[in-house]
């Protein structure tokens, strides 16, 4: 859906999903300063984002209160830069590592979990060009875009058959894919239209074989052997 979040899970019951996967702004203005340009755009991602400004705060503790009070667990990517927003603590945290050698990134990413369970990693290669699975390679559509890989990982290590999905902020909808793929009862939200949009046009074609041609014509390629039609 494209809209607000937070006025979505207004409208919720309590515990109307049984997991959360939320990435939301961190607070650190990625998407405004520049990260993605020059110089560094070249060894980073070989295109330019345009500039943004829903990363310049984290969400408040409302925020955090209705994602928790609508599902039965949660996991929150960024959570070091707003722990004090999370109202009781974990021993579950989740290590994404990066291996992307000297950049100018993060080494890792970490997400605070609701689980009884111990910290966790996943190691998967994302540096710009480079990424751990280079035959299926991902296209770049968003500033703070993860792997369809790890949402799967995640799905696979901490959701059930049968559970309800919940990413409140689905961005590049890497969530929306690997849920997709796996099975699983899926909503996501994304306030950004252009974000929804491209978000949109990336699930049918990875998902449902759909494609765009240059004059806006849709087809669908109808096997991975065959060319698109």
């Amino acid at each position: 859906m494209n809209i607000d979040c937070l006025e979505y899970m207004r409208t919720l019951p309590d515990k109307a999903f049984q997991l959360a996967i939320a990435d939301p702004p961190y607070g650190i203005n990625i998407a405004g300063r520049g990260l993605y340009k020059g110089d560094f755009t070249k060894c980073a991602h070989r295109h330019v984002f345009a500039d943004k400004d829903w990363d310049m705060k984290a969400p408040d503790k409302e925020w955090f209160d209705e994602l928790l009070r609508i599902s039965e667990n949660q996991i929150i990517w960024g959570a070091n830069h707003f722990i004090s927003r999370i109202p009781y603590d974990s021993p579950c945290w989740i290590v994404w590592d990066k291996d992307n050698g000297t950049t100018k990134f993060a080494d890792c990413e970490l997400a605070w979990a609701s689980f009884d369970s111990p910290v966790r990693k996943f190691k998967f290669m994302w540096n710009g060009m480079l990424q751990e699975n280079m035959s299926q390679k991902e296209e770049r559509i968003h500033p703070t875009q993860k792997p369809v890989a790890l949402y799967a990982w995640l799905l696979k290590n901490y959701a059930k058959p049968g559970d309800r999905i919940f990413d409140p902020m689905m961005g590049s909808q890497s969530s929306r894919i690997a849920a997709y793929k796996m099975g699983f009862d899926y909503v996501g939200c994304e306030l950004d239209k252009e974000y929804f949009a491209k978000g949109c046009e990336r699930f049918d074609r990875e998902c449902r074989g759909l494609y765009k041609s240059d004059n806006g014509k849709t087809y669908q390629q109808t096997s991975i052997f065959d060319p698109p039609r």
